[in-house]
């Protein structure tokens, strides 16, 4: 109803035909009532209450007799108006039809478009579920070029994606025939998001059946679900709740680190990449007393006697100093972020580690 109602307010260049067809013969009907009028006013007399119903159930075919039609010249005259009100709510007819025709074509062709574009597609990535997830999955994917298509039962979400400009196909991820619209057999990767993890558990399984090479990513509620969705074929699966617990955790435990790289999924990237090196990222606190204050650097990584890196100080103003030189001097309440192997950590380190996430 919204969409009719926005052609109605374009401008009139911008106006579908069929709309300014419509228009033009309502202005012609309300043309012919008021010659109707005049005419059986000045013609036969009548007064404009009885010459308004006499115009009006002529123009509808109405009639009820002729009562009050007696000469030739007023007979001639309701003839020309039966004619010219037939043809012009003929003329209104056409322009409904048109309107409805030009509907049904567009949202023919429409389809058939977005089909094609979807047959164009190699190596896409199907996203299953277009709800908070999975749009902010689709900005970041169009962010970076990556070409995807959405599936999803909800006809709002569907047009909201639209709306965006992202290829869709409506229905149920669940359904092979869908998800073979979207292009499973040549899509490089699938993501399913909804809610429920029962219908994930089987996207992916039915995903999996029709691609054995394809890179499946799900979503899973409770932790129990990780194992079913793995045994059904998941490549990976991601636990939001899990990650939001964690970054709630690094913010009390690593405060200057997630700072320093604000974005949670890109720090829980990196954090994973440097694990499988054998590395880390940790915080140290320098509090007051402390025996490293008024060192520099270089002095206090002879002095602990381990292998690590300082990549950045927050001072106690809360400023923050990327990539320090080796002369630069540790102050009271500073907390630097360092890179480190931790099989190889000392015991002065460690136990500054444990105060930091004891303070």
């Amino acid at each position: 109803m919204l969409s009719r109602l926005k052609l109605w307010l374009r401008p009139h260049s911008e106006r579908s035909p069929g709309i300014q067809q419509i228009e033009r013969g309502t202005l012609l009907f309300v043309f012919i009532l008021l010659v109707g009028t005049v005419g059986y006013e000045l013609i036969a007399g009548f007064g404009y209450v009885e010459s308004l119903y006499m115009t009006i159930i002529t123009i509808f075919s109405v009639g009820y007799g002729d009562a009050g039609v007696d000469t030739a010249g007023e007979r001639f005259f309701t003839m020309a108006l039966i004619l010219s009100g037939t043809t012009i709510g003929l003329y209104i007819a056409g322009g409904v039809i048109r309107i409805i025709a030009e509907g049904e074509i567009n949202r023919v062709v429409g389809n058939l478009m977005k089909s094609r574009n979807i047959e164009g597609l190699s190596g896409h990535t199907i996203i299953c579920g277009y709800g908070r997830i999975g749009q902010i999955i689709a900005q970041e994917l169009e962010e970076e070029g990556f070409s995807f298509v959405i599936v999803d039962l909800d006809e709002e979400r569907i047009a909201m994606a639209e709306e965006c400009g992202f290829l869709t196909v409506r229905g149920s991820a669940e359904d092979e025939a869908v998800l073979e619209d979207a292009g499973i057999k040549r899509a490089k990767s699938l993501i399913t998001v909804l809610p429920i993890d029962s219908i994930n558990v089987f996207i992916t399984l039915t995903a999996r059946n029709l691609n054995r090479s394809i890179r499946i990513i799900a979503r899973g509620e409770q932790p129990s679900t990780k194992k079913k969705l793995e045994q059904a074929g998941a490549d990976e699966v991601v636990l939001p709740a899990a990650i939001g617990a964690s970054r709630m955790a690094e913010s009390i435990l690593r405060p200057t680190i997630v700072e320093l790289f604000g974005d949670s999924s890109r720090m829980s990237l990196l954090s994973n990449d440097l694990k499988a090196m054998g590395l880390e990222l940790d915080e140290l606190a320098l509090n007051a007393g402390d025996e490293f204050v008024g060192h520099s650097i270089r002095e206090f990584e002879q002095k602990s006697q381990a292998n690590f890196i300082v990549l950045a100080i927050r001072r106690a103003d809360q400023s923050i100093l990327q990539h320090p030189a080796h002369d630069t001097i540790l102050k009271e309440g500073d907390n630097l972020i360092i890179l480190s192997n931790p099989a190889n950590i000392t015991p002065i380190l460690n136990s500054h580690t444990r105060r930091r996430e004891l303070a």
